[in-house]
């Protein structure tokens, strides 16, 4: 399975396509939970290995509704590891929203470039911003992982090119049946070359934008993340078994 605990994945689309940026994957530590933080607790959920559930609550752990056993320094090490997620949270959310921001903004470019009379009329920046600040607001209500993996993201995405693609064919097209209509065939052709050749690149290039402005700040996290890797050692669900919320890969 892909790397799920702390996924940061960025919305970088134009046309369909979408790149992301995952952290666990960064930070060579990978995890097969899905994790929800709760006001008075973390819960992390898969469906196919045991333990499905586990749960941390103020130094206590669960796992699969069954209580395990702590030693005091135990105890303490559960709760630095909810405390310390606790605190690294809004940090991935503060990335995974500018990311938002800087796709956005990549977007922006290639549909100017595309329809600049699109661009120019204001509409396009109008419906963007408006896409863009709704996927931000869920970021920031969002408690659970499930809406931080890709294919999240990917819908995301989505939403933005339904948004902005009649704006675009509108435009290209009104352009592009003037010039014909002017007798200009040849104008008519170049205007779809230009657009299918912005288009054909364009995932590549918002995504290495993405990924250039926000990889430095994913790799800052990444001690924080390690540290969580080892508080878990030694740590065992209720049957005795290791208890692995991160692994090394990913």
């Amino acid at each position: 399975m892909t790397a799920r605990l702390f996924a940061l994945a960025v919305a970088a689309c134009f046309a369909g396509g979408a790149a992301a940026q995952d952290l666990g994957t960064t930070c060579q530590l990978a995890s097969t939970y899905d994790l929800t933080v709760r006001p008075d607790s973390l819960s992390f959920d898969r469906a196919d290995v045991a333990p499905r559930n586990v749960r941390m609550h103020d130094g206590t752990l669960t796992t699969d509704g069954r209580a395990v056993a702590l030693r005091p320094d135990e105890q303490d090490r559960v709760a630095l590891f909810e405390g310390n997620v606790r605190a690294l949270l809004p940090k991935v959310k503060g990335i995974a929203s500018d990311g938002v921001d800087i796709a956005a903004r990549a977007v922006r470019q290639e549909a100017a470039t595309a329809a600049p009379g699109a661009a120019a009329s204001g509409e396009l920046d109008r419906v963007l911003g408006t896409r863009v600040a709704d996927i931000k607001r869920r970021i920031a209500a969002s408690q659970s992982t499930r809406d931080w993996q890709e294919d999240a993201m990917r819908e995301y995405a989505q939403e933005i090119v339904s948004d902005i693609m009649p704006l675009l064919t509108q435009d290209v097209g009104g352009e592009a049946m003037q010039l014909a209509m002017n007798g200009d065939l040849q104008g008519a052709a170049a205007l779809r070359d230009r657009v299918a050749s912005v288009s054909s690149g364009a995932q590549e290039r918002v995504a290495a934008k993405v990924t250039a402005a926000l990889k430095p700040r994913v790799q800052a996290l990444c001690p924080q993340v390690r540290q969580l890797g080892e508080l878990q050692s030694g740590l065992h669900d209720a049957a005795g078994h290791p208890l692995l919320l991160l692994e090394t890969g990913g």
